[in-house]
């Protein structure tokens, strides 16, 4: 430690230097403690963990949902069941395009749930964009995606919640 005003080596301990009178200054700032910061880190740790596993669950509770979708869709347009199937004129290419349509939005719906609950499991910072993006997209689906979607925001959006993120 040195003296602010001549510029002596100060022993430590030394509060006023012995050649110029001159109060000495700590040689760092103390660091200010953060009270139950790892408290705060490990339950965040663990939130974080839950909700990574609470996208999986969702992406496996949408693909199966999926499943039963597609083949009431198939057989619905398959001709055993609405108005057209009494011999209304309606193009055949329409109903396998939108099923088709309706694979590709599941699949990338899925892919990305699965990508997010990846990511917030091992904690990276891409893994928050994504959970965020997935969580916006999923605000639309009733009940369990509108509930996964306000719980991501709330736990990933706010201040303190990003600083300890990025502790993690």
């Amino acid at each position: 430690m040195y003296c602010s005003g001549c510029g002596r080596t100060l022993q430590t301990g030394v509060t006023v230097c012995p050649q110029c009178g001159r109060a000495a200054a700590p040689a760092f700032p103390p660091v200010p403690v953060v009270p139950g910061l790892e408290y705060q880190l490990a339950r965040y740790a663990g939130t974080v963990r839950v909700l990574g596993i609470l996208w999986f669950v969702y992406a496996g509770i949408s693909l199966f949902f999926g499943f039963i979708g597609m083949a009431f869709l198939r057989s619905f347009f398959s001709g055993r069941f609405g108005p057209w199937m009494h011999g209304s004129e309606i193009p055949t290419w329409i109903f396998p395009a939108a099923i088709h349509f309706a694979w590709l939005l599941l699949s990338m719906r899925v892919v990305l749930c699965v990508v997010a609950g990846w990511g917030l499991l091992e904690r990276t910072q891409w893994g928050r964009i994504v959970a965020i993006v997935a969580a916006i997209l999923n605000l639309i689906h009733p009940i369990l995606g509108t509930a996964l979607g306000i719980a991501t925001l709330v736990i990933l959006l706010s201040s303190r919640n990003s600083m300890l993120y990025e502790e993690l």
